[in-house]
């Protein structure tokens, strides 16, 4: 049996949804970029994963959404080190990637995010049966 703490779920799903339009990274000339700035595809799949999160959360489908936490928990891990390789692997010229890796910087919107997965994951607990 799955018991979900409806406040943690929904405070998490709060955060992920909000971090995906913070700061996320910080460009030179362009100024501070959220998630669709970053990458559109990221965009796109996180807010899928996150809402269908939401709906299982709703609709009260307590193994899916325990699930989808966990893949919105490693969609997290998978996205910030693609953004990182992605930030110091750019050109695919030494010189070039190394200044471009000093010149943009990660910003506070991905702690934003972990706090929302994290919340997320904390969420659900499963209790185990007792034998009869």
């Amino acid at each position: 049996m799955i018991i979900i703490r409806k406040n943690l779920a929904l405070l998490g799903l709060i955060l992920c949804f909000l971090a995906g339009m913070l700061p996320l990274l910080k460009v030179p000339v362009k100024g501070n970029w959220n998630l669709y700035q970053t990458d559109a595809a990221l965009f796109f799949i996180t807010y899928m994963i996150l809402g269908i999160t939401a709906l299982l959360f709703f609709i009260r489908q307590l193994q899916g959404y325990r699930l989808m936490t966990l893949v919105a928990g490693t969609w997290y891990v998978i996205s910030i080190f693609g953004v990182y390789f992605k930030i110091n692997n750019y050109f695919g010229w030494g010189f070039a990637d190394r200044l471009l890796s000093k010149t943009i910087h990660m910003r506070w919107g991905w702690i934003v995010y972990l706090i929302g997965v994290l919340l997320l994951l904390l969420s659900t607990k499963k209790l185990k049966k007792i034998a009869d």
